[in-house]
């Protein structure tokens, strides 16, 4: 059964849209998570746009697959088959999910890098979002198909009924190493994300002490600017008051000698 976003021609509507019958599955995206990919699609950088959308898509293949297991009616063959494409689905999406952060790490801009790394770690909670979906979807399909296979227990002969309960102990037991697998691979991601959310704590506070120092240092350079402007000032006005100085001494300078010719040529006067 194949399923469509809503998000591909509109809004996030958190669900998914079965191509078949127009059925409606919940698609755990959050708008949030939506508006970053949108953020991601309008970078320059090519290959993180593609890696984005590689991502929606191995996602949204998940969702679709975890409702068929769901829906599962059995027999265990088809369980086994949706739980061998969902493992595959799920490697596909870790892989992108390992490539998108390797991409985040190699951004120049200290603002692209946080927007990536916040992207990934939101998708790696979705990832353990959807392998919590898919455990919780295999235990409910294995009670419908164990109830079913009750049923066709008690409908048939006492002679078929030890084979019939052998071969269910043994798909429990191949289910529970699976489910073991999948907490254990829980676990490494958790441990994972605990590292990388510590480092993107870490680079928020260097970015916040960066912005603070340079914010320090333009406060200084304002005082700076302001205390030239007044020496400028001052310097203008001394600088007027030593023409205006210099103007007068020459004046009475030219008086004295005015004053000494006068007295030498003219005595008479």
């Amino acid at each position: 059964m194949a399923y469509t976003c809503p998000a591909d021609s509109g809004p996030c509507a958190g669900f998914l849209v079965s191509a078949s019958d127009n059925k409606r599955v919940w698609c755990g995206l959050s708008p949030l998570g939506c508006r970053r990919t949108t953020e991601m699609a309008s970078s320059s950088d090519v290959h993180v746009r593609i890696c984005g959308q590689e991502i929606i898509k191995y996602d949204l293949e998940i969702k679709a697959i975890i409702q068929d297991i769901r829906e599962c009616p059995g027999p265990q063959a088809s369980l086994l088959e949706f739980n061998a494409r969902v493992k595959e689905k799920f490697n596909q999406l870790r892989h992108r999910i390992q490539d998108l952060e390797q991409m985040s790490r190699e951004q120049d801009k200290e603002t692209d890098r946080l927007v990536i790394q916040l992207e990934t770690e939101s998708q790696r909670k979705q990832l353990l979002s959807n392998q919590t979906a898919w455990r919780k979807a295999n235990l409910a399909c294995k009670l419908a198909i164990d109830s079913l296979e009750k049923e066709e227990l008690l409908d048939q002969g006492a002679s078929g009924t030890t084979r019939q309960r052998k071969a269910t102990k043994e798909s429990l037991v191949h289910t529970s190493s699976d489910i073991t697998e999948s907490l254990m691979s829980i676990s490494r991601m958790m441990a994972e994300q605990v590292h990388h959310s510590e480092d993107t704590v870490g680079s928020l506070v260097t970015s916040s002490k960066t912005v603070q120092e340079t914010n320090e240092e333009f406060r200084s350079m304002t005082g700076t600017i302001h205390l030239g402007r007044k020496l400028i000032l001052k310097y203008n006005r001394r600088e007027l008051t030593d023409k205006l100085l210099i103007f007068l001494a020459l004046a009475l300078f030219l008086a004295t000698v005015l004053y000494i010719l006068k007295k030498r040529l003219f005595p008479f006067l």
